[in-house]
């Protein structure tokens, strides 16, 4: 089948605009930012599956799985106008660094308690409640480095991948907890989910 001229102008445009959209991925500092933070978005629904299950296995109530979501989302609520500002205003690699450290820390001292058998629930809801406070100043601290990565030019694609990369996290991770849930545990989930936070402080 002959390919008209049309056709090959179409197809041409939107070859171009691909490679334009996947522009970013020329800066190797980039790309190691999206894999790590990939990995650790996927560590942390892993987490929130876990966190969720073991809460139920503990009080049996649904409503404490609501209250455990709320506990880890009214932080990043009430603090979500001063973590802008400091995100602003201070070194964003430091930031970057010290919430990955405290969550991964955080996560370890839940498996720990978890793995031991000493777990209680008001542990899940202190530690899901410091997490929220963590990832209040997280998550504007990432879409602003983006723009440090790359240059002005190809920062519209830099933005694209990165949704591309949080929304990919979202779609599967919750995926992953639930079968590592089923097969290994909460204790274990929580204990990937410390490990991966390692990917984006070595990145």
């Amino acid at each position: 089948m002959l390919t008209t001229r049309p056709e090959k102008k179409a197809a041409a445009k939107l070859e171009g605009k691909l490679s334009s959209a996947l522009h970013a991925l020329r800066y190797r500092n980039f790309k190691l930012f999206l894999a790590g933070q990939l990995v650790s978005l996927i560590g942390n629904y892993i987490q929130t599956v876990a966190q969720a299950w073991l809460v139920y296995r503990l009080t049996g109530s649904a409503a404490a799985l609501g209250l455990v979501a709320f506990s880890g989302q009214i932080s990043i609520f009430i603090l979500a106008p001063i973590s802008g500002v400091v995100a602003d205003s201070k070194s964003r690699k430091h930031i970057l660094f010290a919430t990955q450290i405290a969550p991964m820390l955080l996560c370890l001292t839940l498996a720990v308690l978890t793995l031991s058998g000493r777990v209680q629930v008001w542990h899940v809801f202190t530690i899901a409640a410091l997490l929220g406070v963590v990832n209040a100043f997280d998550f504007p601290v990432r879409q602003a480095f983006v723009a440090e990565l790359v240059t002005r030019e190809d920062l519209m694609s830099a933005v694209t991948l990165n949704s591309s990369m949080i929304n990919s996290a979202r779609t599967i991770g919750p995926g992953i907890g639930g079968l590592l849930v089923a097969s290994i545990g909460e204790g274990w989930c929580f204990l990937a989910n410390a490990i991966s936070f390692a990917a984006v402080i070595v990145g």
